[in-house]
């Protein structure tokens, strides 16, 4: 006979404001036992020294977290120019340094070549995977690796302010699969002082913002009460950047079971889309032609 899982059927989102020094996965693993949930999953890790929106997809949500790992995200952080880090960041050990330091003008000439469609080498200790193991396990070891680069969109990539001559605040707009710490590195690398991050914010992910968001203090304090159940966000939150359509009373019965439905819509033939009926959402899926196509189904 097979186990049931532990904990309640509990579904939708918790958008936590993460802070700096616990992993994203220890924040899953706290929220689920906070909610007494089945299943639970976040969208998009933050480092550890990170602090920012960490958004926790519960139950029927999970089946939404692709769409906002592929959202646009915003992150503020700062530069530490003069030294290159192991990691890229102020956890790491420093294996190179400079005397020199950029101008406001040479950083904004500069990051024109980060902006728009660029190619990105990982950070070394990042969680790509190489021959099966991840870039992280490898770097432990002490081992250098040649990480392939990647493309991203750099929407917007903006300078802030200058605290002082050793650094730099700016704010990045960009899509899926970012390192903030490349750009460090990198634009450290371009203007000749070499750099990596001092710290690390992100503001908001898709629909989600991080000062909407819960403490962990918050959460440890609602724990298992009726309170922390009613931050929670409907599972239609993490569809938000998706176009709509309308399920009719039986294209929804049909699309519960997995079957192509009648919708009510006006879109593109093929665009991926999803279905609601009385005000839930039913499925993920193609609109073509009056039916949508399920890719997922919700059992709300």
């Amino acid at each position: 006979m097979a186990r049931g899982r532990k904990g309640k059927a509990v579904s939708g989102w918790l958008v936590v404001d993460k802070p700096a020094g616990v992993t994203s996965t220890s924040v899953v693993g706290k929220v689920r036992w906070a909610l007494d949930a089945q299943k639970a999953g976040h969208a998009g890790t933050l480092d550890p020294a990170a602090t920012g929106v960490l958004a926790i997809a519960l139950g029927e949500a999970t089946k939404t977290v692709p769409f906002i790992t592929d959202a646009v995200k915003c992150y503020r952080f700062r530069i530490r120019f003069g030294a290159a880090t192991t990691t890229d960041d102020a956890e790491g050990d420093v294996i190179d340094s400079r005397d020199g330091r950029p101008s406001d003008a040479q950083i904004e000439t500069a990051l024109e070549a980060f902006r728009g469609d660029i190619m990105q080498v990982p950070p070394q200790f990042s969680a790509v995977k190489v021959d099966g193991e991840r870039a992280y396990d490898i770097a432990r070891e002490g081992e250098a690796m040649e990480l392939a680069a990647r493309p991203l969109w750099v929407e917007r990539l903006e300078l802030l302010g200058r605290p002082d001559a050793d650094h730099a605040d700016l704010e990045m707009v960009c899509g899926k699969g970012g390192y903030v710490r490349s750009i460090a590195r990198d634009l450290g690398r371009a203007l000749g002082c070499l750099g990596h991050v001092a710290w690390l914010r992100r503001e908001w992910s898709g629909p989600f913002h991080a000062d909407a968001g819960i403490s962990l203090d918050e959460i440890e304090r609602m724990a298992r009460t009726p309170d922390l159940e009613a931050r929670l966000l409907p599972v239609e939150a993490g569809l938000q950047d998706l176009p709509q359509v309308q399920a009719t009373d039986q294209g929804a019965v049909r699309l519960r079971n997995g079957n192509p439905g009648q919708v009510i819509g006006n879109l593109p033939y093929g665009t991926e889309c999803w279905a609601s009926h009385q005000g839930r959402a039913v499925a993920v899926g193609r609109y073509m032609g009056g039916e949508l196509h399920p890719s997922r189904v919700f059992a709300i």
